[in-house]
């Protein structure tokens, strides 16, 4: 489950989320080259995975076609763990996602993840659009996962069978931001991760639950938690916050329902943004979800988070404008790596 030539921060390996961000005045092309960027650096300075999230109707996110863009990530690079972050099954038939992985591990062996969350990733008409009802929704999904896991096993005399697919050992994790999948993935025994990045409340009460409740498995033996944060590095604090604007505005577009591209960042936010808005800005920026800073600042903080949660991997976003000001937040945090 770990890249052997991962490099590890505080004893712990650190891996990279990415959304293909879609940057105003540039396009979806231009976005999967960044992508494909970013994976390269990553895996020369040690990070462990890279994982796309899916989304849909969003004109700032490409990564749509979840396990399309996986494929042309692996086959970019060499060594690093490459999956999602994840696929929303209620979306998708299982057999499909079988076969899409499967296929994906065929191609790369070894270094395919899938991990799994039970939210649409988008709003209900889209919702729509994808499964052409809404009458499935996030309860099924433990019925989804069962089914899903049952087409990766070798079954000869299976009506159905997954093919590529089935015999396979992909590594399956459960992602979420609630409890739901924290206790669903300790009573299957399988690794969990966890939305601190964009849910920090619900995340400590979360990691009691899954440790509490595991039961080992023959894919897990022990507890496996890989928590989301934000990482916005700049050689200066000062020049961190400018850059950090960008994910402020996207969030606070969220928040209105404001569609658009990956906006650039502003320099002075005081008069950009509202005071009910600067408010909910610095909620959004507030430790553990988001750490923005010059490299002792997030240094400091990722200890304290790693010691407070005491998390067996960290997978990072950074919602950063610029390619290159996104390379260098992440060689920062690289260079904290041995």
């Amino acid at each position: 489950m770990i890249n052997p030539s991962a490099k590890k921060f505080n004893g712990i390996p650190l891996s990279i989320l990415d959304l293909a961000l879609i940057n105003e005045g540039s396009d979806v092309g231009q976005s999967f080259k960044n992508s494909v960027d970013l994976a390269q650096h990553a895996e020369k300075w040690g990070f462990n995975r890279f994982w796309l999230a899916e989304h849909h109707n969003m004109q700032g996110v490409a990564s749509s076609a979840t396990s399309v863009i996986i494929g042309h990530v692996a086959g970019a690079t060499e060594t690093i763990r490459v999956g999602s972050g994840g696929v929303m099954l209620p979306n998708h038939a299982p057999l499909v996602i079988a076969e899409q992985f499967g296929t994906l591990e065929a191609m790369y062996p070894g270094r395919i993840d899938l991990g799994l969350g039970r939210a649409p990733g988008s709003d209900q008409a889209t919702a729509y659009a994808l499964r052409r009802t809404l009458h499935s929704s996030g309860n099924e999904f433990p019925e989804q996962l069962a089914e899903l896991r049952q087409y990766f096993k070798y079954d000869p005399s299976a009506r159905v069978r997954a093919i590529p697919g089935e015999g396979q050992d992909i590594p399956i994790w459960l992602l979420g931001s609630s409890d739901f999948s924290a206790r669903l993935s300790a009573d299957l025994g399988l690794p969990f991760s966890f939305a601190s990045h964009f849910a920090p409340t619900y995340l400590m009460p979360a990691l009691q639950l899954y440790h509490r409740l595991f039961r080992p498995s023959k894919t897990l033996q022990e507890p496996y938690v890989m928590l989301g944060v934000n990482i916005i590095a700049a050689d200066t604090d000062e020049e961190a916050h400018r850059l950090a604007t960008s994910y402020q505005q996207q969030f606070l577009n969220i928040r209105r329902g404001v569609t658009g591209k990956f906006k650039p960042p502003v320099d002075d936010p005081d008069t950009f943004f509202s005071e009910f808005e600067k408010t909910a800005i610095d909620e959004l920026l507030e430790w553990p979800s988001t750490i923005v800073g010059n490299p002792e600042t997030v240094k400091q903080k990722l200890d304290e988070f790693i010691q407070a949660t005491k998390a067996n991997e960290l997978i990072i976003s950074s919602g950063i404008y610029d390619h290159e000001d996104r390379l260098r937040s992440y060689e920062i945090v690289a260079d904290m790596m041995k």
